[in-house]
């Protein structure tokens, strides 16, 4: 079992307290020296030999205190505490060095989330890619391929994925992994001004070795409780907990979809063919996107059920449509149905069918590019 030395640097003294009986009752830590004033730890700590120090982030130049602090305990691990989470500052503090980040007061189960990120390695530092998949209608396949596509990706890259299902009012994620979360986006955001990605990872449920999900509402009606800037702030946090994050957002343009194709590195634009006007769905939802002056870089095209699936018909798709067409996956209800029936990924059902040649496709072109 790992020792768990811990000096606490706290400038205000009613945290200093409360953080240091956090730590106190905390197993397998212990508390080895505390102080008040960064510069006394520099100059006294060293005789308790921390391996994790808890730095007050608060404090004035903490930047330049980082560095120091590296400098003086080369053999411990830094962990930032503030009174709020940013992405923009917590990236400066992990660049100068730091480990990962803590919102205070914290728990003792937050603390020990934090120490073991830092035992497992997980980096703070990780700049995800951000993959949002929006539907111009609703019914196109977009949860089922989300989730084979994260196992997919895992398997392929070696990854760690999450799955944000931002579908508000009918987000299906959680019925499609058979899950029953404690918690879902709705308490994610209402604590978003209380949380780190340290903290913020407790509310995914995992689902597989590399792959997790933050499920989406219990009920509909609690649409109103998942603000865009909480999501903003949700999204802003995955970024740093995963490599990739993969977001189902609600049909249509609407703030949710549009918040979380703005945050997104790559939007897909996903449509089932079913014999209707698809195809000019398509093109009017192309038409908004081209706003954005990189469009062509972001915004790519996936059409589902699509049979003969073969390159031919991408092709002609991809010509009346008048875009580019970066997958297409087959109509394969039946196995995605038997695959859920049976608690399995229709990736794992048939592994050489053709949906799973596409979906690993697809997953070898994000994880690629």
């Amino acid at each position: 079992m790992i020792n768990n030395n811990v000096m606490l640097v706290e400038g205000n003294r009613l945290f200093l307290e409360q953080l240091s009986n956090v730590i106190k009752e905390t197993e397998s830590v212990t508390l080895v020296a505390r102080f008040r004033d960064a510069k006394d730890a520099l100059g006294q700590g060293m005789v308790f030999t921390p391996n994790i120090i808890l730095l007050d982030a608060d404090t004035p130049n903490i930047m330049n205190l980082l560095a120091e602090f590296r400098r003086v305990y080369p053999h411990a691990d830094i962990i930032c505490t503030g009174e709020k989470w940013s992405a923009e500052s917590s990236s400066l503090y992990v660049n100068a060095g730091a480990k990962c980040f803590l919102v205070k007061p914290f728990s003792s189960e937050e603390l020990l989330d934090a120490i073991y990120s830092i035992n497992k390695n997980v980096s703070a530092s990780n700049n995800a890619k951000i993959v949002t998949f929006f539907s111009p209608k609703g019914k196109s396949g977009k949860t089922t391929l989300i989730a084979n596509l994260a196992m997919a990706i895992s398997r392929t890259a070696n990854a760690t994925v999450g799955i944000i299902d931002a579908d508000l009012q009918f987000g299906d994620m959680a019925f499609f992994f058979n899950l029953k979360p404690q918690s879902t986006i709705v308490e994610a955001a209402r604590d978003t001004d209380f949380l780190s990605p340290v903290t913020l990872n407790t509310y995914f449920v995992s689902v597989d070795k590399n792959v997790s999900v933050l499920c989406g509402t219990k009920n509909p009606s609690f649409i109103d409780k998942v603000s865009i800037s909480s999501l903003e702030a949700i999204i802003n946090m995955a970024r740093s907990m995963f490599q990739y994050v993969l977001i189902d957002v609600p049909a249509g343009f609407n703030p949710t979809s549009i918040a979380a194709a703005e945050n997104s590195d790559i939007t897909f634009v996903v449509s089932m063919l079913n014999g209707g006007y698809e195809v000019q769905h398509i093109q009017r939802a192309l038409d908004i996107f081209t706003t954005w002056p990189d469009y062509q870089r972001r915004v790519k095209v996936i059409l589902t059920r699509v049979e003969p699936c073969t390159e031919k018909s991408q092709q002609e798709m991809q010509e009346a449509i008048g875009y580019p067409v970066a997958g297409i996956i087959p109509n394969a209800y039946l196995d995605v149905a038997t695959a859920a029936d049976d608690g399995r990924m229709a990736l794992d059902l048939k592994p050489n069918s053709t949906l799973s040649q596409q979906i690993t496709l697809l997953a070898e072109l994000l994880t690629t590019n």
